[in-house]
């Protein structure tokens, strides 16, 4: 994909591998899996980042009536494959008024789903109170998958996580409000594992939600 390469953690951008590193580096958090440049939603574009991917890609399927696919993200390189995926949907909140919905699947230390939750990262272990019973349970890919409630999240948005298939998992619903979207079990499949579904997916605008911004200082 063509454009500026970034840092999953912070936005940086980042330095590529050259002579004396083979990795991608950010000045800040060293060695990174990068963040790609993020284009419009699309059948193809979305068909890129499964192509490429080692982590799930999480759709809910069937989506919710009224939603649309609005966006598509991934972290990772060509030699590494995808480390961590976004998926952003949009429709009408349970509540009324517009809401967005962010999906992301990453490998331990990523750092990506840390930033669009707005917490300290890289992972949500520290965020997340698992000796108490989780507050939203998913079937993801056919398993029942419980999240734990991030409470230190920013007030505008309300942020869940676990681990799906032994990855992170984390769901980030704006406004807070609409979070209850959640407790009604919904039904995630990974795309890696999709067949003629693809060809319907309803596609949207680019969801301003995955247009992360720098974090100064970010972790």
């Amino acid at each position: 994909m063509r454009g500026e390469f970034s840092c999953p953690k912070c936005g940086s951008k980042v330095r590529a591998p050259g002579l004396f590193s083979d990795s991608w580096q950010c000045s800040a958090h060293g060695a990174v899996h990068p963040l790609q440049p993020i284009i419009p939603p699309s059948v193809d574009a979305l068909s890129v980042v499964v192509g490429r991917t080692e982590v799930p890609v999480w759709m809910p399927w069937p989506l919710p009536v009224g939603w649309l696919f609005t966006g598509v993200a991934a972290a990772g390189d060509e030699r590494s494959g995808g480390r961590a995926s976004v998926i952003a949907c949009s429709g009408p909140g349970p509540l009324g008024g517009a809401c967005d919905l962010l999906l992301i699947a990453e490998e331990l230390g990523v750092g990506l789903g840390a930033r669009y939750a707005g917490v300290a990262g890289p992972d949500p272990g520290p965020h997340l109170a698992t000796e108490a019973p989780p507050q939203v349970k998913m079937l993801a890919a056919g398993r029942p998958t419980p999240l734990w409630q991030v409470t230190d999240a920013p007030a505008d948005r309300a942020v869940f996580a676990g681990e799906a298939m032994g990855i992170w998992l984390w769901a980030v619903v704006w406004p807070q409000a609409s979070g209850v979207l959640l407790y009604d079990e919904l039904l995630l499949t990974d795309l890696r594992d999709a067949g003629s579904e693809f060809d319907l997916l309803p596609c949207g605008a680019l969801s301003p939600r995955i247009l992360t911004r720098p974090v100064p200082g970010g972790e």
